[in-house]
C-alpha cells in the first residue's frame, strides 16, 4: 500500500502504510501483556487467599504489588528510552513479562509472589508508555490516533483473553483453587498462560525498526533516514528529517528530567500538569477496581464464582466493542470531545451503580444481597460505565501521553505522568478491600463517582485537542 487516500486525505507517494501497521502491531502486543497481567490476577484472589493464608489487607497488597512496579517501570521507561532507544526498552519488557509469569505461577510464599508481580510490574509500566510512544512516533498525525487507539484494543483483548482463560481453567478444574494439570491448582496455570504471548513479543520485536525520532535526537542521521524512507518513502523521509531536525535545532542537548521545568519561569511546564491530570483521573475514576476486583465484586453481592467470572468476559468483550468505537471517533471529532462525554457517561452510571449496591441487604448468612430489580441495574450500569470508560479515557489517555508532548520532553514527560498513571492505580486497588470492609461497595462507588464528575471539568477546562498534529508541532 504504497499510496491511497485516507478520510479525504492524500497521503504521501511512498508511504508504506501496511508496514506501519504492522510495526504498530508488534508494539501493541506490549498493551496485550498489560491487559493480561492486569486481568489474570482477577481470577487468582480465592488461590491466593487459600495459598499464601493472606488476610484482607495483604489480599489488597499482592493484588496491587504489580503496580509499584508499573509506577517505577513507567517512571524509568522513559528516561531509558531517551538513552538506548524506545525498541530496546520494549525488548527489556518483553524478558520481563516473561520472567514474571513464570516466577507469578510457580510461587510458594507470598513474598515471592510479590517479588514476581513487582517484575512483572516493571514490564507492564515500561510498556504502558512505550508502546503508544512508539507508534505515535512512527505513524503519520493522519491516522495517528487510530493506531495508537489499537493499544487500548489490545490492552483490553489482554483483559479479555485473561478473563476467559481464567474462567475456563476454573471450570475445568472446579474451582480456581483445585488441581489442574500435573498436579498444579488452576490458578498457577491462570499466571503461566501469559508466558506464551510474552515470548512471541520478545520474537517479533527483534524484526521493527528504532524510532526515527529517537535516532535522530541521538545523532544516527544515517540510520533515521533509512528508517523514515521505509516508512514514508524517499522524498517524505527528507522532508520528515528535516522537520525533526528543525524541532530539535533550537535544543541540541541531551533529554534530562529537568527539562519539564520551564527555565524562564522556573515552574514545571503546564502540558507536564495536563499530563498528570490525565493519567490520574483516569485511574481516580475506578476502573481497575472493575478489572482486578471484578469476581470478588460481583461474588461480595450474590454472585458464584462461576458467574462471577463469567460477568468478567462480558465485560471484556463490551471492553473490545467500546474501544472499536473509539478507533472510528478519535481522528474525527478528536480527542478532547471523547474525554468529556466517557466523563459524563461514567459520572451518570457510577452514580447508579452506587445508587444499586446501596440498596444491598444481608442474607442470611451474612452475605450481602440486591434484590432482582437492583441487581440487574448494578450489572447493566457497571457495564455501561466500562463502555464509557473504554471509548474514552481508556485509549484517549494513552493516545495523548503518546503524542502531546515536544520531541525534546517526551521521554520525561511520559516517565513523570506514566509514575502518576500507576501510582494512582496503586492507591486504588490497595484501598477497595479497606474501602469494601469500612463503607461498603456503595461507599468506593460513590468516590469515583465524585471523581469521574470532577474530571468533566478537567478535561472543559485544561485539555487541548491534538488531532490532526504533527509531533513537531507540539508545544509544552
Amino acid at each position: 500500500m504504497n499510496s491511497t487516500t485516507l478520510e479525504g486525505g492524500k497521503i504521501a507517494s511512498g508511504e508504506n502504510t501496511r508496514f506501519i501497521i504492522l510495526i504498530s502491531c508488534v508494539a501493541t502486543i506490549g498493551g496485550f501483556l498489560f491487559g493480561f497481567d492486569s486481568g489474570v490476577i482477577n481470577g487468582t484472589v480465592d488461590g491466593l487467599k487459600q495459598t499464601f493464608q493472606s488476610s484482607s489487607a495483604g489480599i489488597g497488597f499482592e493484588v496491587a504489588s504489580m503496580l509499584l512496579g508499573c509506577a517505577v517501570g513507567a517512571f524509568f521507561a522513559g528516561r531509558l528510552a531517551d538513552r538506548w532507544g524506545r525498541r530496546a526498552v520494549l525488548i527489556i519488557s518483553a524478558v520481563l513479562f516473561l520472567l514474571s509469569a513464570i516466577g507469578a505461577g510457580a510461587a510458594h510464599s507470598s513474598l515471592v509472589f510479590i517479588a514476581a508481580r513487582v517484575l512483572g510490574g516493571f514490564a507492564v509500566g515500561a510498556a504502558s508508555v512505550m508502546s503508544p510512544a512508539y507508534i505515535a512516533e512512527v505513524a503519520s498525525a493522519r491516522y495517528r490516533g487510530r493506531l495508537a487507539t489499537v493499544q487500548q484494543i489490545a490492552i483490553i483483548s489482554g483483559l479479555f483473553c485473561a478473563f476467559l482463560s481464567n474462567y475456563l481453567l476454573a471450570k475445568a478444574a472446579g474451582a480456581s483453587t483445585e488441581a489442574l494439570w500435573l498436579g498444579h491448582a488452576a490458578w498457577r496455570w491462570m499466571f503461566w498462560m501469559q508466558a506464551v504471548p510474552s515470548a512471541v513479543f520478545l520474537l517479533l520485536l527483534l524484526f521493527i525498526p528504532e524510532s526515527p525520532r529517537y535516532l535522530v535526537v541521538k545523532g544516527r542521521t544515517a540510520a533515521a533516514r533509512e528508517v523514515l524512507t521505509r516508512l514514508y518513502g524517499a522524498t517524505e523521509a527528507a522532508t520528515k528529517l528535516g522537520e525533526i531536525e528543525a524541532s530539535l535545532s533550537a535544543d541540541q542537548h541531551r533529554p534530562k528530567l529537568s527539562d519539564l521545568i520551564n527555565k524562564a519561569t522556573g515552574k514545571i511546564r503546564p502540558i507536564v500538569w495536563i499530563g498528570i491530570g490525565l493519567a490520574t483521573f483516569q485511574q481516580l475514576v475506578g476502573i481497575n477496581v472493575v478489572f482486578y476486583y471484578g469476581a470478588v465484586l460481583w461474588q461480595a453481592v450474590g454472585f458464584s464464582e462461576n458467574d462471577a467470572l463469567l460477568i468478567n468476559v462480558l465485560s471484556g468483550a463490551l471492553s473490545i466493542g467500546a474501544c472499536l468505537i473509539a478507533l472510528v471517533l478519535i481522528d474525527r471529532i478528536g480527542r478532547k470531545p471523547l474525554l468529556w462525554i466517557g466523563s459524563v457517561g461514567m459520572a451518570v452510571s457510577l452514580g447508579l451503580v452506587s445508587a444499586a449496591f446501596a440498596s444491598a441487604s444481608l442474607d442470611a448468612g451474612g452475605k450481602l444481597a440486591l434484590s432482582d430489580t437492583m441487581g440487574l441495574l448494578a450489572l447493566v450500569a457497571a457495564n455501561v460505565y466500562v463502555i464509557f470508560f473504554n471509548m474514552s479515557w481508556g485509549p484517549v489517555m494513552w493516545v495523548m501521553l503518546g503524542e502531546m508532548f515536544p520531541n525534546q520532553i517526551r521521554g520525561s514527560g511520559l516517565a513523570v505522568a506514566g509514575a502518576a498513571q500507576w501510582t494512582s492505580n496503586f492507591a486504588i486497588t490497595v484501598t477497595f478491600p479497606i474501602l469494601l470492609a469500612s463503607i461498603g461497595l456503595a461507599g468506593a462507588y460513590g468516590i469515583y463517582t465524585v471523581a469521574a464528575v470532577i474530571s468533566v471539568f478537567f478535561v472543559l477546562r485544561f485539555v487541548y485537542e491534538t488531532k490532526g498534529k504533527e509531533l513537531e508541532q507540539m508545544e509544552g
